[in-house]
Parts: structure tokens; C-alpha cells; sequence
């Protein structure tokens, strides 16, 4: 439909239009580069990262009590003493004297055995990598999902924005409509009136929805860690993909779901640590050495001079009988521990099924209710247009007009809205079935 703009409002369509001319100026960010962007900006994936950093670094050897300790230790003592001795009959005197103490020496001790704990804390250790690993891959998805969820509200709200626009050039010619009525004669001044106050209700609409536009892009801003200010486009339509197939989604869910991975390795890690309680009922065996060396030199002493250097070495072992059951305390809990971990993870799962397939009912819900509101605005659009027409002709009146503008606004509104839930539900199934990279090349 074309709509003609008469001189009276060409300050209104200036207002109006310069903003949307001035946005075709702006960037135009696609969806894969607003996920570029926040993968590499978001602060939340920075601090995920660095946790799994901390967790790279957490795995390993000497942290899970393979190597040994290796310490070294020097000390120097000076000290001004009187002192008196008698030794066969003969005492000694002496005032104000000087003596030093030098020790240094190097130590080590092993721990060669501990019931096999150290194999348990370094494969717990592993496991927690891995654990933060997918933790990082889990926050990536959330937020990949979360800039997918805002970027389509942005075209939603787009493309609705769009639409009041149009309406508003309806409400204008209507207006011109009503003043060409009243000029010849056969128009009411209050039809004119109320085309206006209906004009001035389409206006308000329009800014009301333009502020929500603000706030939405303020909102994406934030997930990609930049300026709330920053301008931006976005794409013009919100494309469905109409082809995917619940029982190809439902095996990747149990195969790739990064949550139910998660549940998995957390039963793992419960798994180690009662192993790792359980080997402290076995013997530890610690090897330890040493290299000592040590030098006293006295100046009232019986000796005036006296040195050692040395090395040592031996074996000890540790050997449990009885700590007031504490051990089996807590290899109980551990117990708890790892049956608590079985029952969350097929809590997980049972909560994640669920979520798909009420999911998948709204994805193909929202791809039949898109069909009948496409139908719907068809009709609304000939309506209007035959409305129009006959308004101008006289053979309808004003209110029964407004009924068809607010008829096929409606009908554009529904449509837009339906694409959106269905790109929403879409969206979530491929985030839950862990493929929502798919998403990006769309």
C-alpha cells in the first residue's frame, strides 16, 4: 500500500523518518559477529576462563602429592656470654665472651606411599579441569542464547516500530480525508477530531516503542561488554528454520547436553573423593634424607671450636588404628555424597527432558500459529486497502476505518510476535540439544 503525505505533516514524517535514516547510517551488526564479540568482550567468559586457568594449573603432579618436598634451611646465632666453669679441681672465669652458632643443611621428604590416595586426588583434580572446562562451555552457551534471545527482540521491536510508522501515515490520510470532508460539506467536525486524538494515540505508541528499542540495545550492549551508548543495526527479518527434527535433537541432548555432562563429571569427582578417603585406612610410607652441616665456635666453652657435617637418612611409616571413628564418618558422608550426585544427575536429566519437550511442542505450536498469521495479514492488508478506498468514497464511516486499521495492525503484530517465539523456541532447542553453534550460520 502507498500512502500520500500531505505539507501539513511533513514536519511529523521528518521527525519520524530522520531517526530511521539516520540508523541505515549506523553499523550493521550481524548476529555471528554480536556472538564474536561477546564471546571475546563479556566479563563473565573472561572470568571463566580464568577459572579454568586455575584449574589447568591445580592439575598436577606435586599438587596431587607425587613429588616430593625439597627444603633448605640456614641459620647464623652470635651471642656475648659470662660464664664459669670447674672442671678437676680448676674453675675458669670468663667475662664477655663470644661464641657463634652456624647450622645449614637441605631435607627431603617423599611420601611413597598413601593408599594409592595420590592416584584418586591427581584423576579428581583432572576431573575438576574438566568440570571448569565445561563450565566455561555452559556460560558460552547461555550467553550465546542470551545475545541470540535480545538480538531478535531488537528486530521484533524493529520491525514493529516499522509498523507504527506506516500506521501513523494511515492515521494522516485519514485525517486529510476528514479535513476534505469538513471543507466541502459533507464531514463532521467531530470525525476530524477524533482522527486526531487518534493520530496523537498512534504517536505515543510509536515513542513508547522506540524507548523500548533503546532499552533493548542498551541490554545487548551490556552482554557484549561495551558502551550502553554504542549504535548499531541489526537484521531486517527473523528467519525460522522450519526443518528440525525431535528425534535427531532429542539423541544429541543425551549425547552432547553440556548440564548433563556436567551432573556426569560431578558424579565422577564424588566417586574419586570417597576413594581418596577410603586409601587413608592403608599404611603411608614416607622416605626422608638429609644434609646437615653445623659449626660452634665458643670463647668460654670447654671447646672453643666444633664442627659437623653429616647426611641422614630413613623410613618412616604411619600406620592408622584409631581416630575415634572420624574415618568412618566420613567415608559414610562420601557415600551420600556420591549417592546425592546419582540422584541430581537423574534429577538433570528428568528437568532438561522435560524443558525439550515442552519446548519442542511450542516450536511446532509457534511454526503453525506463524502459517495462520501470515494468512490473517494477508486478509488484514485487503482489508485496509478496501477500507481505505471506500472511506474515501464516503460509503464507510470513520470509526468503522479505525476498525480496520486497528484490524490489520494487530495482524502485522501477531505475525512479527509469532516468528519471534518460534525463533525463541528454536533457539532453545539447539541450545539444550548442545548444538547451538548452528545457530550462528543462520
Amino acid at each position: 500500500m502507498s500512502f500520500r503525505v500531505t505539507g501539513k505533516f511533513v514536519i511529523v514524517f521528518f521527525i519520524i523518518f530522520w531517526g530511521s535514516s539516520t540508523a541505515t547510517a549506523q553499523e550493521l551488526l550481524t548476529l555471528d559477529e554480536a556472538i564474536a564479540i561477546g564471546l571475546e568482550n563479556n566479563y563473565g567468559i573472561q572470568i571463566s576462563r580464568n577459572e579454568v586457568e586455575q584449574a589447568e594449573n591445580n592439575h598436577s603432579l606435586g599438587n596431587a602429592g607425587f613429588l616430593p618436598a625439597l627444603n633448605a634451611t640456614a641459620s647464623r646465632t652470635e651471642s656475648v656470654e659470662d660464664s664459669e666453669f670447674q672442671a678437676g679441681g680448676e674453675s675458669r672465669i670468663t667475662d664477655g665472651a663470644e661464641s657463634s652458632t652456624t647450622n645449614a643443611g637441605i631435607n627431603l621428604d617423599w611420601t611413597v606411599f598413601d593408599g594409592l590416595r595420590m592416584f584418586s586426588s591427581y584423576n579428581r583434580l583432572g576431573e575438576l579441569r574438566n568440570l571448569s572446562e565445561m563450565q566455561l562451555d555452559l556460560d558460552q552457551e547461555f550467553l550465546v542464547t542470551n545475545i541470540s534471545f535480545t538480538y531478535f527482540n531488537i528486530i521484533r521491536i524493529s520491525e514493529q516500530l516499522k509498523i507504527l510508522e506506516n500506521n501513523i501515515e494511515v492515521t494522516e490520510e485519514r485525517i486529510e480525508i476528514e479535513e476534505t470532508k469538513v471543507d466541502l460539506g459533507s464531514g463532521s467536525e467531530y470525525d476530524l477530531l477524533q482522527a486526531r486524538s487518534d493520530l496523537s494515540e498512534d504517536r505515543a505508541a510509536y515513542l513508547r516503542e522506540a524507548n523500548m528499542l533503546t532499552e533493548a540495545k542498551i541490554n545487548l550492549n551490556e552482554l557484549l561488554g561495551r558502551t550502553p551508548g554504542e549504535e548499531f543495526q541489526v537484521a531486517s527479518d527473523i528467519s525460522v528454520n522450519r526443518s528440525l527434527a525431535r528425534e535427531q535433537l532429542f539423541q544429541n541432548l543425551i549425547e552432547g547436553n553440556t548440564e548433563l555432562a556436567i551432573a556426569r563429571t560431578q558424579e565422577d569427582i564424588s566417586e574419586l573423593e570417597l576413594r581418596e578417603i577410603r586409601g587413608e585406612r592403608f599404611p603411608e610410607i614416607s622416605l626422608t634424607s638429609g644434609y646437615t652441616y653445623s659449626r660452634n665456635e665458643s670463647g668460654g666453652g670447654f671447646f672453643s671450636f666444633n664442627e659437623s657435617v653429616g647426611f641422614s637418612y630413613g623410613l618412616t611409616a604411619r600406620v592408622p588404628i584409631f581416630d575415634g571413628f572420624n574415618l568412618n564418618r566420613r567415608i559414610q558422608n562420601a557415600k551420600i555424597n556420591q549417592r546425592n550426585a546419582q540422584i541430581s544427575r537423574e534429577q538433570e536429566r528428568l528437568r532438561i527432558e522435560s524443558n525439550f519437550e515442552s519446548t519442542f511442542r511450542a516450536y511446532t505450536n509457534a511454526i503453525e500459529l506463524v502459517d495462520l498469521e501470515e494468512d490473517n495479514y494477508q486478509n488484514a492488508e485487503r482489508t485496509l486497502d478496501i477500507a481505505l478506498e471506500r472511506f474515501r468514497l464516503g460509503s464507510i464511516s470513520s470509526l468503522e476505518f479505525r476498525e480496520a486499521q486497528t484490524t490489520f495492525l494487530e495482524a502485522e503484530n501477531r505475525l512479527i510476535n509469532a516468528k519471534y517465539e518460534a525463533k525463541i523456541a528454536e533457539t532453545e532447542l539447539l541450545q539444550l540439544s548442545g548444538n547451538i553453534d548452528a545457530l550462528v550460520v543462520r
